[in-house]
């Protein structure tokens, strides 16, 4: 069979996935770059729902220990997703996204296949195929806010409801993020400024990446340190939109990640789940340093100009051992929030 043809039938099984998948120029050979004809081959038909190896390998033709290692080396690339389930070992077909836009990248790779992989991936985006997110109510991510006021630049800490999230398991891991490496790997993007490895994952996603070198295990301990961290410099916390233990927290920047994309630059009314929350500026003490207004990745707060505010003192109380504070207004502005946007 033509090299042409096997992939074209690739890619019409993989519209059979709950993705839609836009007829776009980058479309096949996004396809291409993934995938070698002979994996493009094996792959059509290969069912997206988990099958133990002698069913496929019945399903296939094939001697199962010859599959089996084809479909482990596949598994290593992020194109197929082998779990185990009651003893016993499970493959499925990863969807395009979850190859393009996670797997792919979670490794920090520079090779050949993900420098070929990214910038296909970063126009198919743009032009097709993160439409059909505009009208989903069930976004793939929801936020989760960063607790605390800010009072100057060292003193902003996760939410209890991240650390809720961990709560719920017990094998913690972390890859580099998909989001920010697919950007820096393509020459038409400025490279990230913020933090790489910050892409967390719990779960049997947890046990599959780090089984197939796309991330590594980690404690607790550096699991908080990393969102601790990323709250630090901006990041915003979005968790998995499940109902029950959530297998992802994405620490997401506003220039790269798919969620904020969609809203600023596809201009979709939003791009994650609203988080349960919503912004307050007080405007008696707003000291007009503006963090507020470069942190907030919707572009929700801006400043105003209120004269009678500058040269006013905010007195901090100390709190859980801190010291008092008396803070300043040097510039006679103060926050506000934008109403349509928060």
């Amino acid at each position: 069979m033509p090299k042409e043809e096997i992939y074209e039938q690739l890619r019409d099984w993989l519209k059979q996935t709950w993705y839609n998948l836009p007829e776009t120029d980058e479309l096949l050979p996004l396809i291409k770059a993934n995938y070698t004809p002979e994996e493009a081959a094996l792959l059509t038909g290969m069912p997206f729902k988990g099958m133990n190896l002698e069913d496929l390998a019945a399903m296939k033709q094939m001697e199962p220990e010859v599959l089996r290692q084809r479909l482990d080396a596949m598994a290593r690339k992020g194109q197929i997703f082998r779990s185990v389930k009651a003893e016993t070992v499970r493959y499925s077909l990863n969807d395009t996204f979850f190859v393009n836009y996670r797997s792919a990248f979670w490794p920090g790779l520079t090779d050949e296949r993900s420098q070929a992989i990214a910038p296909l991936a970063n126009q198919y985006y743009y032009h097709g195929l993160w439409d059909q997110w505009d009208q989903t109510r069930h976004k793939g991510l929801r936020t989760l806010p960063v607790h605390g006021t800010i009072e100057d630049t060292r003193e902003i800490l996760p939410y209890e409801e991240v650390l809720n999230v961990l709560d719920q398991h017990d094998y913690f891991t972390v890859s580099v993020c998909p989001c920010k490496h697919r950007k820096n790997m393509d020459p038409d993007f400025p490279d990230c400024e913020y933090p790489t490895e910050v892409c967390l994952h719990f779960g049997r996603l947890g046990h599959y990446i780090v089984e197939n070198n796309m991330g590594r295990e980690i404690t607790r301990q550096e699991t908080e340190e990393i969102l601790r961290k990323s709250a630090e410099a901006g990041l915003v916390h979005g968790v998995s939109n499940m109902r029950e233990a959530p297998d992802t927290i994405c620490n997401c920047d506003p220039c790269c990640c798919i969620m904020f994309e969609a809203f600023h630059k596809l201009k979709h009314a939003e791009g994650m789940a609203p988080s349960n929350y919503r912004v307050r500026v007080n405007g008696e003490t707003c000291m007009g340093c503006g963090l507020c207004v470069k942190r907030c990745p919707m572009d929700a707060l801006h400043l105003e100009d209120h004269p009678e505010a500058k040269g006013r003192v905010t007195v901090i109380e100390a709190v859980n051992g801190k010291e008092k504070k008396k803070l300043k207004n040097k510039t006679g502005k103060v926050s506000v929030v934008d109403p349509d946007l928060c």
